[in-house]
């Protein structure tokens, strides 16, 4: 997904543009999920998922696809951001450890700090590519975790992507 779009716009909407594409797109929607809040310096991201009608499996719990899913999308989203226009950004593996039933609204917090941010840079001017590793923890209101998500992503510079895609050609 191109967020150049959300770039262009005034730095004080695109928190809230990133809350609403993620809130009407249709994928993001079909997990149940709901962003609650993005921060204004665009490295923090809320969900609530709630168990309802549309999340409910058999047995009573949030169904476990829901679980997943609502995890996807975030720390992407906060790095195109935050790299801005030159830089690839894809998940590149994920899992989910179960630890027991979800019976009522859970909450996941993505966030990547700006120390981080600065070390991916670094990493992409030596070395063109780097993997990260974020874990989430998918927790009630009270704090007690319910799942736990680790999801790599695949950042490169398209310069060193597009020179890797030609070489495999």
């Amino acid at each position: 997904m191109s967020l150049q779009w959300v770039s262009r716009l005034p730095h004080s909407w695109q928190a809230w543009a990133i809350k609403i594409g993620f809130n009407l797109h249709p994928a993001f929607r079909g997990t149940g999920g709901r962003v609650d809040y993005v921060s204004p310096d665009l490295d923090r991201v809320r969900i609530r998922l709630p168990l309802n009608w549309r999340t409910r499996n058999v047995v009573g719990s949030i169904y476990g696809g829901s679980l997943f899913a609502v995890t996807d999308g975030a720390h992407p989203t906060l790095l195109m951001m935050a790299l801005g226009k030159d830089v690839i950004v894809w998940d590149k593996a994920a899992s989910i450890r179960y630890r027991k039933p979800g019976r009522h609204t859970l909450y996941a917090e993505f966030h990547i700090p700006p120390e981080e941010i600065d070390d991916i840079r670094a990493v992409l001017e030596r070395e063109g590519k780097t993997e990260r590793t974020y874990q989430v923890e998918l927790k009630d209101q009270a704090g007690h975790v319910y799942a736990l998500v680790e999801r790599t992503v695949y950042i490169a510079k398209k310069s060193h992507y597009k020179k890797k895609l030609a070489e495999k050609a």
